[in-house]
Order: C-alpha cells, then structure tokens, then sequence
C-alpha cells in the first residue's frame, strides 16, 4: 500500500503538534507494512488556484502551474492508495497550506455538469486515494472540529473516501502531561497498523486517541498564566520555548497548579513527603503538596506536621522559581526561611529547571 502524507503545519520539530500526531500515525503505517512518504507543504512551491479552467479546456487534466504541485505532488497524489491530510486547526477548520493544496487538485475534475447524490457534481477524470484527515487544536472541546469534520465529510465522504478523521484537542496540554501522551501516542500508532490493515480504525483506539485529558478550569488557569508570561516577557510561544522561559503563577491557585511541574517526586521514591509553603506579601495564604510514589497533590491551607515549611514573600519565590533570582542566594540573605528535611528539599528541586 502506497501513503502519501500531507503535513501542512508550518512549525516543525517539538512545537508542532500536528506534526507530532502525524508521526506516530505514519510510524504505525510503516510497522503495518506499509510504503509511507510525507510531505511537508511548508517546504513546497504551491501557487494558488486562480481559476482559470485551464485544466478543463486547453490541456485536460494538467495545471497551467509548473511548480512543486503539478510536477510532484499531484502525481504522487493520484499514485496513492491514501493520502492523510494533517493539518492544524486555523479559525475551526483546515490551514491555507491545506486549502491551496486540495483546491489544486481541481484537474482531476471535468467540467461536465451531473447530479450525484441528489446534487450538482463534476464527473472525476480517474478515482483519487483513500482519505485520512488527522487536525489538532488548542481548545479541549472535540465540537471545535464541527466545521472542519462537516468540510471532509462534503469533500470525501460524498465520494465513499473518507475512512478516518483522527481529531486530537487540548494538544498543547497533551504535550506537557507525559503520562497522557503516552497515552495517546501509542493509541494513535495503533490507529495508524488498523488503518493499513483493515482500512478503519476501531472506536476504542478512537477514543483512546481523543480522551479528555483536563477540565476546563484547569486548562484556563495554565494557558492564561502561560500568555500572560509571554506578554510579560514579550516573547512568542516559539521563543518561550527556546528560551526556557518558566510561566509565572500570579495568585496562590495558580502556584498550587503550576508548581508540582517543577518538582523531582521521583526523589522521595517509596516516602510520602509533605512540602508546606507560607507566603507573605501580595499573595498572602498557605498551600501544601504532598509528594508520594511519583504522585504530586496540592491543597491550600497548613498541613499538621510538614516534612518541609517555607516561609517566604510571594513575589519573592516567584522571582525564584522563574530563574529571575537565585534561590540559594536568597536563603542566604535570609530572605526566606526554611525548617525541616533539607536534603529532600534539594531532592525535590533537581530537576531541569532547577532554579529554586
């Protein structure tokens, strides 16, 4: 079986999540054993259609284009048993990389009038390959794909094409939960060898694929704090990234949700450890986390008898933990205090961004 996988996110390597969800879709085309060769439309010349009719009149079933779609891609396109369109979710439904491509497949039409299925229709010079439409959002509802869904359903679905739409939401969210990723990784290889091997993918890989992941409040509450950084810093998602920039809680409940990322349980292995935090300043209150086989949990208030207390200014530990003052140097200011397990504190915060 020959697969020709269309990728039209215009990022690439970690920050794309389409790319992301293509590749375990094809890794899992490829161990089926199948022949697989992506594309990604990024790096293609592909003129737009300017709806000349061209293809129709003068020179039937060939583009008055010469660029990467006529001399390339639309071969390869007719060549293929399925293609699979990944494209990220622009303004609820596909990419203008992904448009321009499917509309440059207008020559395989002619330009006869028919009705098919009780509607106007062009007659197809030659059948065209099998559909797999694979889209990511940053929302975490699945009714954010309606229109796109609606869309595929009209352009192949209509033609008996349409074998799979592969939808993943809260894709940034997935990204940072390993556990959940995981996950849906290996659910989405799975679709990729049932795809190949039975030209459908199960509803229970399909929902494996699309399970929730978050709630709402909780998704709010981190993708606010992660904006308002980079509005803060004034940097881009991209430059965030590469500049390892850690988002900053502005409240105690945006702490108690954003902290436990930053902690090392693997540390305390087989204990059950209890790190209690007292802030004083602009967000006065108390939170404490329990850290226990790899589980972290957070609640607000004072724990009876904490393995750990610090006692600190709110603005002053969020300056700690985004990198913008050294922690050690503060301790030894006695800017903050700290009573209890030391050696399980420094356990806890070594980690990559060890900033604490």
């Amino acid at each position: 079986m020959k697969i020709l996988a269309l990728n039209s996110s215009p990022r690439s390597g970690g920050q794309s999540k389409t790319e992301m969800m293509l590749t375990w879709l094809v890794e899992g085309m490829r161990d089926a054993g199948a022949e697989v060769e992506v594309v990604n439309l990024r790096e293609k010349k592909i003129k737009y259609c300017i709806g000349c009719f061209t293809c129709w009149t003068k020179t039937p079933g060939i583009c008055i284009h010469k660029d990467d779609m006529t001399k390339e891609l639309f071969p390869k396109w007719l060549q293929a048993d399925m293609a699979v369109y990944a494209t990220p979710l622009y303004h609820y439904t596909l990419n203008a990389e992904m448009k321009t491509f499917i509309e440059r497949t207008l020559p395989i039409a002619e330009p006869f009038i028919e009705k098919r299925d009780n509607r106007s229709s062009h007659p197809l010079r030659q059948s065209f390959p099998d559909a797999v439409v694979v889209s990511v959002a940053g929302f975490i509802e699945m009714s954010v794909f309606d229109q796109l869904s609606n869309y595929v359903n009209f352009m192949f679905g209509r033609h008996m094409k349409l074998l799979a739409e592969i939808y993943r939401p809260a894709a940034e969210t997935l990204s940072r939960m390993e556990d959940k990723k995981k996950g849906v990784s290996e659910a989405t290889f799975q679709a990729g060898i049932e795809l190949v091997k039975s030209g459908c993918i199960s509803p229970e890989t399909l929902d494996r694929i699309q399970q929730p992941i978050t709630d709402f409040h909780t998704y709010s509450q981190m993708g606010n704090i992660f904006w308002k950084t980079c509005i803060a810093e004034g940097v881009t998602p991209k430059e965030f990234e590469d500049k390892n920039i850690i988002p900053r809680p502005d409240s105690l409940e945006s702490f108690m949700l954003l902290f436990p990322f930053g902690l090392n349980s693997a540390a305390v292995a087989e204990r059950s450890v209890y790190l209690q935090f007292n802030f004083s300043g602009e967000a006065t209150g108390s939170c404490y986390f329990n850290i226990a086989k790899g589980d972290i949990s957070a609640k607000e208030g004072r724990w009876d008898n904490p393995d750990i207390t610090i006692e600190t200014p709110f603005e002053l530990w969020m300056d700690i933990l985004t990198g913008k003052a050294d922690g050690q140097q503060m301790f030894m200011e006695q800017k903050y205090k700290v009573d209890g397990d030391l050696t399980s504190m420094i356990q806890l915060f070594q980690k990559e961004n060890n900033n604490q």
